[in-house]
């Protein structure tokens, strides 16, 4: 199977590093992939860092990715409705900079507070009751309401907080309407990935540490996976529960060596 991949898509907490530690195998197996001429980029569904700063955090570890090679979960939303959308559609933002420089930067869509056509909701570690209000009214106006991903803590060096699924819950418990996802375990993020870097779905590969949402996003997307076990899930999980990985890696370095051989 591995020989057959054109690109790959790596999650990165689990897999290329672990807090502010860079797991084994990661430098061998980028130049393998570059030796090869395989492209691949980091999916996240953290949408709070921008590209640009996720390239100086991996910089910072000694792994050179460049900002375009990292598709967060606002990337993903903002090109996902580039697509579906017209320039000039009108966005109100529940979410951060990174969200807000994924829609705004370029001018395609246009911040409206009072008629938007979309409401579009990331994590907002600031937010607000008048901002839930008014997201509120405006879904049950009719504006559609669109999520970056569905994780309902996120991590953080005091331990887990609410995350943008947390935000997610509250709007859907007010509205009774269920969001369009576009981040991981749903296919679109992985779509918008593969077409950045040129590759058909049954050729793109996936290495991740969660089934949840590294390997049950694969299955979606029609992509093959690998499970690494530096992260989350467990061998026992993955032989035993419903969601199944194509391959089972206890490491990078593990990985390595099957690809290599």
């Amino acid at each position: 199977m591995l020989n057959q991949i054109q690109a790959v898509l790596f999650d990165m907490d689990g897999v290329l590093y672990r807090g502010r530690q860079v797991l084994g195998g990661v430098h061998e197996l980028l130049a393998l992939l570059d030796a090869r001429g395989v492209g691949y980029a980091c999916i996240t569904n953290n949408a709070s860092m921008t590209p640009a700063e996720y390239e100086a955090k991996l910089g910072a570890m000694g792994i050179a990715m460049p900002a375009r090679s990292v598709v967060t979960s606002a990337i993903a939303t903002g090109r996902f409705l580039r697509g579906a959308y017209p320039r000039g559609t009108r966005v109100f933002i529940v979410g951060m900079l990174g969200l807000r420089e994924a829609l705004l930067a370029d001018g395609y869509f246009v911040e409206d507070h009072a008629a938007p056509e979309l409401v579009v909701q990331g994590a907002d570690f600031a937010l607000t009751y008048a901002t839930l209000r008014q997201a509120t009214l405006l879904i049950r106006q009719g504006a559609r309401y669109i999520a970056t991903n569905p994780d309902r803590t996120f991590p953080s060096e005091e331990g887990l907080i609410p995350g943008a699924g947390a935000i997610m819950a509250a709007l859907v418990a007010a509205t009774d309407v269920e969001p369009t996802v576009i981040g991981k375990p749903a296919p679109a993020m992985f779509h918008v990935a593969a077409e950045l870097l040129g590759a058909s779905p049954a050729t793109t590969l996936v290495i991740g540490d969660r089934l949840d949402t590294d390997i049950a996003g694969a299955i979606a997307a029609a992509m093959p996976s690998v499970l690494v076990l530096t992260g989350v899930s467990t061998r026992e999980e993955a032989e035993r529960g419903p969601v199944r990985p194509d391959l089972i890696f206890a490491d990078l370095p593990a990985l390595l060596a099957a690809w290599r051989s």
